[in-house]
């Protein structure tokens, strides 16, 4: 999903089949506003979230959404499925349209997951030379050692991507519970480099992606509104 801007003539003239030129007329009457500005320039750019009025009727009206949600197991992330509940299915109605899921989980993993309608926002969470660090708590069925935190931070390859992993951080909180940091999102990733160590995972709950934390309050299925500051702390990550 794209954020792109438009000019303002080129915006008007899809929406109405108006053709461009006369789109100047409309300017020059003031019958064109802009977030309730009267707009002057057939340049303008606007982008996805602008609110834009012709002759008092709506032509775009659409409100930027950043939600924060604690994913319980059993349900995946996707906005719809015929056999599961989804992430989407647990958002009340007036808040679930136009969403898209930003770092996606697995059935029988939970913790932070991120929606928004914000795709310049969700794509720079997302793109890979961004780099940004997602953490995960991690139990095990057997002990872990100080040997898995030299192979976590080399790297594995992974012969059926024919890649080699990049550098991961682990940390171990308990004999059976560690916490892993990953600059990346391979498929099933955390679980293929225990499996190197014949070691189950049991259990996986991200807590983080880059800045962003899952509030301790957020129950498994319950979800918040991000704060201007957590919206932010994305934008200006380059």
């Amino acid at each position: 999903m794209s954020s792109k801007f438009s000019r303002l003539d080129r915006f008007i003239s899809q929406k109405t089949l108006i053709k461009r030129k006369d789109i100047r007329l409309l300017l020059a009457q003031k019958r064109i506003q802009v977030d309730g500005q009267i707009a002057v320039d057939t340049h303008q750019l606007v982008g996805p979230f602008n609110q834009i009025i012709l002759d008092r009727k709506v032509l775009q009206q659409r409100r930027a959404q950043y939600w924060m949600l604690n994913k319980p197991t059993g349900v995946v992330s996707a906005t719809k499925d015929d056999i599961h509940k989804t992430v989407i299915d647990l958002l009340d109605s007036d808040c679930a349209s136009d969403l898209h899921i930003v770092g996606r989980l697995d059935l029988n993993s939970s913790g932070l997951i991120l929606l928004t309608n914000d795709g310049s926002w969700s794509s720079a969470l997302t793109r890979p030379e961004k780099k940004i660090p997602k953490r995960y708590l991690v139990d095990l069925a057997n002990k872990i050692s100080e040997d898995y935190i030299q192979a976590f931070a080399n790297g594995m390859y992974f012969a059926y991507e024919d890649i080699i992993t990049l550098p991961a951080k682990l940390s171990i909180i308990t004999d059976k519970r560690a916490e892993v940091e990953l600059l990346e999102g391979k498929y099933h990733q955390i679980k293929r480099m225990f499996g190197r160590f014949r070691n189950p995972v049991l259990a996986l709950h991200r807590t983080s992606i880059g800045e962003l934390h899952l509030s301790p309050e957020l129950q498994p299925g319950q979800y918040r509104a991000l704060s201007d500051a957590e919206i932010q702390c994305i934008s200006n990550s380059d």
